[in-house]
């Protein structure tokens, strides 16, 4: 029956979405026990006691009780066993300790049926049944003393209905079973990894509706506020409860250059807070500006408004450097201030191709300010120069170098960020991690030192660029600490060493990410070796992130990463990667496999006087169950690598699939067939999908559309369309293939085109959606499908969260309002089937 049902092309009848919610059912309960899933009774990971446990021992390394639990714990034992006459005490008590203790157990919420807070809980945990026989035979009165659940009472003379009553469904977590089950204990409270050796990683949604946040910041001044900002130009303010501040903390849109268009690197770019902010109230910007017909990147200081401890004061501003721009890419805008106090400024080589500017580039040309890491002390410059030369810069009195450089050979290093050191030790205290964004094969991570050149354009991560230069013996550049080629992704994203309290099993993990292919990444370094060993990072699947609050997905365009007051970790992401689309989300980054001890993480913000409106957070993502994920290609665990030499992966290993923005699971699937049942009820059209039956070679069908045709025609009927409503489309293509072609909307009594403006993957699902494809193989663009010149175009800045019924739905310009041509014509590639790159 599945078999016939799942080969139907057509929408499933009564009998098949019967079987098809069943087998839902029934996979979610299997996915739901196959990993390990340790939890507390307060729906949060478990923990190390910071104190020695003196009744629950058997938890003293790692459970779900701190010395208080465990105290209140030893008073209820001793309110229990006073009611055993000495015979059944000392046959009994040691029953009562460990039923008691399971509520220390890892395992709690599984013991007690108490995964999620809308379960009732049990009142005695979930006990194996040989082992509930031998107590009842034993022990039999503790039942009614330990729990007050007023069933127990009438099954405690049927001793099989009574264990059968307090068994659970999931056998492997059932007392004292559990404790040997080599599944559930081998790798207890260690980071969850798949077979792969991928950490899975959970996050929770901490902002949304953000129009490219470039960067997240915090003021250190105990207030654990955070400041986003978004690349048009505008900074919020974010209170700890995740509210934000209707009135922008900074607003200089209107001096920013920066445009729509997906990609470009054109904005406000770069945010810090002074070290002593506090004191001083100043704050350094990094953005993009438009003098004449020149584009410059201009650095300037603004002070806290007098009257609004939220707001800047916008007329405080001074400019502290200006760089021209030769072209429109590779701005840079990382701003951070070291352990030295001083500002750091991270530009980039100018852009175009090869940094072809000079006889080496601006980044090996030590008097250009581009390509270099610059370092400028901006204390106590109230009065005189708005900043100074600090005296240990590397090239000080060099007559052929700008004193403000640091360092140099740079490309485009796009986030950096300086180590707090490890909490205990301070051991990589004021280390300076940086993301450096390749040319046409590499991406690289480097750690920046004072006079180090870094090797562009001579060399691109491991690997020569430029050969005659890379052979120069003067060059002594640096090595990355690591290295990834462009088929693991083409557009690094620096990140953090995690240093916070909450997830201890993360400390010391350097954890970033790449813009275009949407990985997680982490290195660990070896401290015997000094190496960094790699391991890619994915979300949780299974029952890994089923905690409150967390979700498993996120949006692939990776832009920043930050970390808050606390030092908690932090990314930014975006569906859409233009400056004006408000589907930009902020994410913090949580494991699941262990916690902090209660308390130990507590902090008491200051107090914020806040003069604006509040808007509270909404989250709006959601967990998703998936199915087991794509191979990931392994790489060498050494990543250090001789002069010279490329990054390779392990022989055999294939090229990693890049993900894509939407991937229908095989729940989204069955759940997708049983929604077009319902919306086929109310369908408009009698279009039809198309033969689910594979094409031959190239995807072509046989025969051509007939010459003259209009070739936006269709064999709609009259009575066909006049039942047409907004928003239905179709798609046309010169070859008569039905899964793919140009896009055509019906609106308001006519048919027209879309223009590619802004299109993407999310539109293109909507698309295909609607034509009853659960799969989108791409969205094409420059009229590929050819031109509709015989229709007006309907619909332009089309932008999808890829949720909407159709594309009217979806955020655009005024209907027949555009600003292109029939040669930007949008197109899609639909399918029955998921596509995987080869």
């Amino acid at each position: 029956k599945w078999r016939s049902c799942r080969l139907h092309p057509q929408p499933p009848n009564a009998q098949c979405s019967a079987l098809l919610l069943l087998l839902l059912w029934a996979l979610l309960r299997t996915i739901a026990f196959v990993s390990p899933h340790p939890q507390c009774l307060d729906f949060k990971p478990p923990f190390k006691p910071q104190k020695e446990l003196a009744f629950c021992v058997m938890h003293k390394d790692f459970g779900c009780c701190d010395s208080l639990k465990d105290a209140a714990l030893i008073t209820r034992f001793y309110s229990i066993v006073e009611h055993l006459d000495t015979e059944r005490y000392a046959t009994c008590a040691g029953y009562v300790q460990d039923i008691l203790c399971q509520e220390c157990s890892p395992y709690a919420a599984h013991l007690y049926d108490a995964e999620d807070p809308t379960t009732p809980m049990r009142t005695i945990p979930g006990l194996c049944k040989d082992y509930c026989s031998v107590l009842w035979q034993k022990c039999r009165p503790i039942f009614g003393l330990i729990s007050e659940d007023s069933h127990l009472a009438t099954l405690e003379n049927n001793v099989e209905k009574l264990c059968d009553y307090l068994a659970l469904e999931d056998l492997d977590y059932c007392f004292p079973h559990l404790l040997s089950n080599e599944k559930l204990t081998q790798n207890l409270g260690l980071v969850t990894a798949d077979a792969e050796g991928c950490f899975q990683l959970c996050l929770e949604e901490v902002a949304n509706g953000l129009r490219n946040p470039v960067a997240m910041v915090h003021a250190n001044d105990g207030t654990h506020r955070f400041f986003i900002a978004e690349q048009i130009g505008l900074v919020w303010t974010y209170l700890p409860n995740r509210s934000r501040l209707e009135k922008p903390f900074l607003n200089i849109s209107q001096a920013v250059l920066t445009s729509p268009w997906e990609g470009d690197e054109r904005g406000f770019l770069g945010l810090i807070f002074h070290p002593k902010f506090k004191f001083n109230g100043k704050v350094y910007v990094y953005y993009s500006i438009e003098v004449g017909d020149e584009e410059k990147i201009r650095i300037s200081e603004f002070i806290i408004s007098a009257e609004d401890m939220n707001v800047l004061d916008h007329h405080s501003e001074r400019i502290i450097l200006e760089i021209d721009e030769p072209a429109s890419n590779h701005n840079g805008g990382q701003l951070l201030f070291g352990d030295d106090r001083y500002l750091y400024i991270f530009t980039g080589d100018g852009g175009m191709a090869g940094d072809p500017f000079g006889k080496f580039g601006n980044a090996q040309n030590k008097s250009a300010l581009l390509g270099k890491v610059l370092r400028l002390d901006v204390e106590n410059n109230n009065r005189g120069p708005v900043y100074r030369i600090p005296p240990d810069n590397p090239f000080v009195g060099n007559s052929k170098a700008r004193p403000e450089v640091y360092a140099y050979g740079v490309r485009n290093m796009w986030r950096c960020s300086v180590d707090r050191g490890d909490p205990s030790t301070k051991e990589g205290k004021g280390r300076m991690f940086c993301g450096d964004v390749g040319q046409n094969k590499y991406e690289e991570v480097d750690l920046i030192e004072k006079g180090k050149n870094y090797g562009w354009r001579a060399r691109e991560g491991f690997s020569c660029y430029d050969k005659k230069l890379c052979a120069n013996s003067t060059l002594d550049d640096v090595l990355p600490i690591f290295a990834y080629p462009h088929k693991m992704g083409k557009s690094v994203t620096g990140g953090y060493v995690y240093r916070g309290c909450e997830s201890p099993n993360l400390n010391g993990l350097y954890i970033f990410g790449d813009f275009m292919s949407g990985r997680l990444m982490s290195l660990n370094e070896n401290r015997q070796t000094g190496e960094w060993v790699y391991h890619e990072i994915c979300m949780g699947t299974g029952q890994t992130c089923m905690f409150p609050g967390l979700i498993n997905n996120y949006y692939q365009y990776i832009i920043s990463f930050a970390e808050d007051e606390a030092g908690e970790l932090y990314f930014m992401s975006t569906g859409i990667p233009s400056a004006t689309s408000t589907a930009g989300v902020v994410y913090k980054i949580v494991d699941t496999s262990r916690r902090a001890p209660p308390k130990k993480c507590h902090y008491d913000p200051l107090p914020v006087k806040v003069k604006s409106r509040l808007i509270d957070f909404v989250p709006k993502e959601k967990l998703i169950v998936k199915s087991l994920p794509a191979k990931r290609p392994k790489l060498r665990q050494t990543t250090r690598a001789p002069e010279g030499a490329e990054p390779t992966l392990d022989p055999g290993q294939h090229t990693p699939q890049k993900p894509r923005a939407v991937t229908l699971d095989w729940i989204e699937q069955i759940l997708q067939i049983l929604r077009n049942q319902n919306r086929a009820k109310t369908m408009t059209t009698t279009w039809q999908p198309p033969n689910s039956r594979r094409e031959g070679k190239g995807g072509q069908r046989r025969g051509r559309r007939k010459k003259g045709k209009p070739t936006g025609a269709l064999p709609y009927s009259g009575h066909e369309a006049a039942q047409l409503q907004n928003g239905a489309v179709r798609l046309v293509d010169d070859q008569g293939r039905r899964e793919r072609g140009r896009v055509e909307i019906y609106i308001n009594g006519e048919w027209g085109t879309v223009c590619d403006d802004m299109w993407n993957i999310k539109a293109a699902t909507v698309v295909c959606r609607q034509l009853g494809f659960p799969f989108v193989f791409e969205a094409s663009k420059r009229a590929e499908f050819g031109e509709g010149s015989t229709l007006q175009i309907l619909l332009d800045n089309v932008q999808c969260n890829g949720t909407e019924n159709n594309i009217l739905e979806c955020i655009h310009a005024d209907i027949g309002k555009h600003n292109c041509s029939h040669k930007e014509d949008a197109g899609v590639r639909c399918s029955y089937e998921e596509h995987s790159e080869t």
